[in-house]
């Protein structure tokens, strides 16, 4: 089959979800990500921006392609998630490997 959007936002957010640490490979992902922004579904922005938000808190100082969307992107993920999901599973899990501990899952006057 094609490589096409989704496959690269799959790609990109399975990376994330197993901790990659290879911060070029996100940068690389990124840029190639960024050029084609506008084919993307929202539930493939959504995808991205949760990788946006795992490349911000590994990598504080590193330049990530997709942060000048990430408004975007977190607008299609507060649109695409309205119930708890094996996406909000994935994120839930992430958040304990880097450490951050929660107790309840609610939604935030955000959106979150």
């Amino acid at each position: 089959g094609e490589f096409n959007s989704q496959n690269m936002a799959n790609t990109v957010w399975g990376f994330a979800c197993v901790g990659w640490d290879n911060h070029k490979f996100f940068i690389t992902f990124g840029t190639a990500i960024a050029e084609r922004l506008a084919d993307f579904t929202n539930n493939a922005k959504s995808q991205l921006y949760l990788v946006a938000l795992y490349v911000r808190l590994t990598w504080p100082h590193v330049h990530f392609p997709l942060s000048r969307h990430v408004e975007s992107l977190r607008s299609a993920y507060t649109r695409d998630e309205t119930t708890a999901s094996q996406l909000q599973g994935d994120v839930s899990a992430m958040l304990e490997e880097l450490g951050w501990r929660h107790a309840e899952e609610h939604r935030t006057v955000e959106g979150f």
